[in-house]
Parts: structure tokens; C-alpha cells; sequence
């Protein structure tokens, strides 16, 4: 599944059109989230997450969806589910954000 770009102006609609939602919060000079970029890329193609949307947020430039999640580094990670927030990590290891991701299944 491909990685959905989001900005304020459509975040909402991203969270609620979707049961499930992870969110990589980043910036573009942020060097570990662009190392992160395809490990995430990655991530989406996975049968494993087949009903969970990936959501790529410039954390710079989209202040209303970093507020929501309540962005304290990067990159940071978010899951949503019903368009709630369920939990965070500030993370750049996969195995951290695999686990964060599991937790929507429960």
C-alpha cells in the first residue's frame, strides 16, 4: 500500500476515512527520518499491515496534525484507530514502530 502524503488541511479526513492509521511525523532536514523513509515504505508493503493506512506528516509545515498527536521529536510515530489517538513513539529503530503498530490489532 502506498505511504498517503497528509497536510492539515486533510488529516482529519485521512483519520477517519481509515479504521486504523500510523502516522511518521518528520522534517525535511531531519536526517534519521529520511533514513527511516523506506523502512516505513517497507512497512506498508507488509502483509502484516494490509488493513492499517501509513501516513507520512511534515511536522514542520502541518502544526495542527503535529498537535494532535503531541509531537515531541523526530522522527515520531503515531497510531490512530477510529480516528483516535492510541499511542506514540519517538523511535528510529523498526522494531519500535512494528511493536507500536501491533497494538492497533488489540
Amino acid at each position: 500500500m502506498a505511504v498517503i502524503q497528509a497536510t492539515d488541511t486533510d488529516f482529519n479526513d485521512v483519520l477517519t476515512g481509515n479504521q486504523k492509521v500510523v502516522v511518521k511525523y518528520y522534517a525535511d532536514w531531519c536526517g534519521s527520518c529520511r533514513l527511516f523513509a523506506p523502512k516505513f515504505k517497507r512497512m506498508s508493503d507488509d502483509e502484516a499491515f494490509t488493513d492499517v493506512a501509513f501516513v507520512d506528516v511534515n511536522a514542520e509545515n502541518n502544526p495542527e496534525a503535529r498537535k494532535l498527536a503531541g509531537v515531541t521529536n523526530l522522527p515520531f510515530f503515531a497510531i490512530f484507530q477510529h480516528g483516535k489517538l492510541v499511542d506514540t513513539v519517538a523511535a528510529s529503530k523498526e522494531d519500535a514502530v512494528r511493536t507500536l503498530i501491533h497494538k492497533l490489532e488489540a
